[in-house]
C-alpha cells in the first residue's frame, strides 16, 4: 500500500490542489481520486496476472462474461455484461475465436445473428486464471476484516447506483 507519514498519492494531489486553488472544494477527490486509483491499479495488476495465459483484461472479461452464461450469447449482450464497447467486444471475440477459446455459432430464430460461446479450452483458461485474480483481490483487501469489506462493498454500490446512466 502506499501510505506514509506524507499520506497517499490522493493526500499529495488534494494537498497540492488546496495549495494552489485553495478556495477550490476538492473534497471529493479523496473517494473518487481512491477509487479510480484503485481501478487503475487492480487493472494493472489483472493485466500482469493475465501475462502468461496472453489474454488482455478485455479479452478476459469477454470470456468471463460467456464463462457466467447458461447459454451462448449475442455480441449485444457480451458488450451489456462487460465494460466494453461494441467494436471492442467484435475485435476482442475475433481474437479469442482465432485462438480457438471462442466459438460462433448461428442463432436458429435469425439466421443473421451470431452467437459465441466458450470452447473447451476458453473454459479450461477461465478455471485455470480465475482463481489467480480473486487470490489477487483478496490479497487487496488482506488490511480489511469481513465488516469492513461488506461496508466498503455497500457504500461502493450506493456510488457505483448514482453513477448509472439512466434508463
Amino acid at each position: 500500500m502506499e501510505t506514509n507519514a506524507a499520506g497517499d498519492f490522493v493526500d499529495r494531489a488534494r494537498a497540492g490542489w488546496e495549495r494552489s486553488r485553495p478556495g477550490l472544494d476538492v473534497s471529493s477527490i479523496e473517494v473518487m481520486g481512491r477509487i479510480s486509483r484503485i481501478g487503475a491499479q487492480a487493472s494493472h495488476r489483472v493485466e500482469r496476472g493475465l501475462a502468461a495465459a496472453a489474454v488482455s483484461r478485455a479479452e478476459f472479461d469477454v470470456l468471463c462474461a460467456l464463462a457466467r452464461s447458461e447459454r451462448p450469447l449475442r455480441a449485444s449482450e457480451v458488450t451489456a455484461a462487460t465494460m466494453l464497447s461494441g467494436a471492442s467486444t467484435t475485435k476482442n471475440v475475433d481474437r479469442l475465436a482465432r485462438r480457438g477459446l471462442v466459438e460462433r455459432l448461428p442463432w436458429e430464430r435469425d439466421g443473421r445473428v451470431v452467437l459465441m460461446q466458450l470452447t473447451a479450452l476458453g473454459t479450461e483458461l477461465v478455471d485455470r486464471e480465475f482463481p489467480h485474480l480473486l487470490d489477487l483481490d483478496r490479497e487487496a483487501l488482506a488490511g480489511l476484516d469481513a465488516g469492513e469489506r461488506e461496508l466498503l462493498a455497500a457504500l461502493l454500490r450506493k456510488v457505483s447506483a448514482k453513477m448509472e446512466p439512466a434508463g
